[in-house]
């Protein structure tokens, strides 16, 4: 009778649900539950929320002084819609850029952290897109100003070409490489050590 209501010591043994679960799913060498995962996560996506809104906060300041130069008055009708297009798109990608920090505050001691870190994930990836555009369209119109429409277009098309590269494809590239590597390396032996279910 004793011995059926004795706990049983493998019991005390057994890691918590939470740190179960981060083993599962995600073998990158760090020992951590997957709330430590996301609040990690979520440091560094603050890091990159802060370089990509400096970089918004330089644009737009660019922007805004244009107008109030001598020469502003002498564009025509296409500059004068790329320029205001331009202030549309750094005000579009300030109110994303800030987007994951209000729905922090919105949620803040609710335990959604997991849930803030993806959509401030999306909304980087946002941010990244529209802060390329203004960099392509500042380059046109500066290239436009200065020489002419062909060189604006020359300009802006290199921008955006180097700008896939670098954040795009590179990106894609390396990533696909590790993920080749963590397979044929760690994938495959804890494939052929998990039991037959």
């Amino acid at each position: 009778m004793s011995h059926s209501t004795r706990d049983n010591p493998s019991d005390h043994n057994e890691p918590p649900a939470d740190a179960r679960d981060s083993k599962q799913g995600q073998n990158d060498g760090r020992d951590e539950s997957r709330n430590e995962r996301a609040d990690r996560n979520w440091s560094e996506l603050l890091q990159e929320l802060r370089v990509s809104q400096i970089g918004i906060q330089v644009l737009t300041g660019f922007l805004l002084t244009a107008a109030f130069q001598p020469r502003f008055s002498d564009l025509d009708s296409v500059q004068r819609c790329v320029y205001l297009a331009l202030v549309g798109l750094t005000a579009l990608g300030t109110v994303v850029n800030l987007a994951p920090v209000a729905l922090h505050r919105a949620v803040f001691g609710r335990g959604e952290k997991r849930g803030v870190v993806q959509y401030g994930d999306v909304m980087l990836r946002i941010t990244l897109c529209i802060i390329g555009l203004i960099f392509v369209g500042v380059t046109f119109l500066l290239f436009d100003v200065v020489l002419s429409r062909l060189c604006g277009f020359i300009a802006g098309g290199c921008v955006a070409l180097f700008a896939v590269i670098l954040w795009v494809v590179l990106p894609s590239r390396l990533r696909r490489s590790h993920e080749s590597v963590d397979g044929a390396v760690v994938g495959e032996p804890a494939a052929s050590a998990r039991p037959l279910q």
